[in-house]
């Protein structure tokens, strides 16, 4: 029953509160496509000017994104995919969930590290992380290591809403779980070509302006 109720847990949390913070990360790296580094800055601010918003992500993002993590690559180990015997869509699914939570799990960490960490170390500002992201896709390597953290999350999130719905028992019956598999890999979709269109929005021309100017400070401040 315990790994029963760990399961649940996990689950849920990856539904409820880590959409969340997926869909506001889609929204906020969207501006960057939208408005330029203007909007894209105007959105951290907002997120950064919250009230407790330290304690907000405390206990609504880090704690529920490592357990969810943790035991997450708990369960890709533990994991037999049986593709090689039965070529179902679901046993696909279930296989590409494991390899893209693990993919993903790495790929917060190393843009956590890139961003929320360096702003804490006082290395870069909130108003500089536009620069930070627009150096990380410059990069023809790291650019290439992105778009599959992107992708991967973006698959993860959908694909594992669809496993909620049915494991939760609220898409019981197999039309509503067809429909609801249409629907999580639209959202798949959306959601991809969201990040996709913010990581090239942050190749843009403003966004090293950014990296200059800070680069030009450090040069006269060291």
């Amino acid at each position: 029953m315990k790994g029963y109720y760990a399961r649940k847990i996990h689950s849920l949390l990856g539904v409820i509160p880590l959409s969340f913070f997926i869909l506001e990360h889609v929204v906020t790296n969207f501006g960057a496509f939208e408005g330029g580094l203007e909007q894209f800055n105007e959105g951290v601010a907002f997120l950064n000017g919250l009230p407790f918003v330290f304690f907000m992500e405390l206990f609504l993002i880090w704690l529920p994104l490592l357990y969810h993590g943790v035991f997450g690559l708990y369960l890709a180990y533990q994991a037999k995919p049986n593709v090689g015997s039965y070529q179902y869509s679901r046993n696909w699914r279930f296989l590409f969930q494991r390899i893209t939570g693990v993919l993903t799990f790495m790929f917060v960490i190393w843009h956590v590290y890139e961003t929320r960490v360096q702003v804490a170390l006082g290395n870069v500002t909130h108003e500089e992380l536009g620069g930070v992201i627009h150096a990380v896709v410059m990069n023809p390597i790291t650019f290439i290591l992105y778009l599959i953290g992107v992708i991967s999350t973006a698959y993860h999130f959908s694909n594992g809403l669809w496993s909620f719905l049915v494991s939760w028992g609220i898409t019981v019956g197999p039309r509503a779980q067809r429909v609801s598999s249409v629907m999580c890999m639209g959202l798949f979709a959306i959601v991809s070509i969201l990040f996709i269109l913010s990581l090239i929005a942050f190749r843009g021309v403003e966004f090293q302006t950014v990296m200059n100017i800070t680069e030009s400070l450090k040069t006269v401040l060291s």
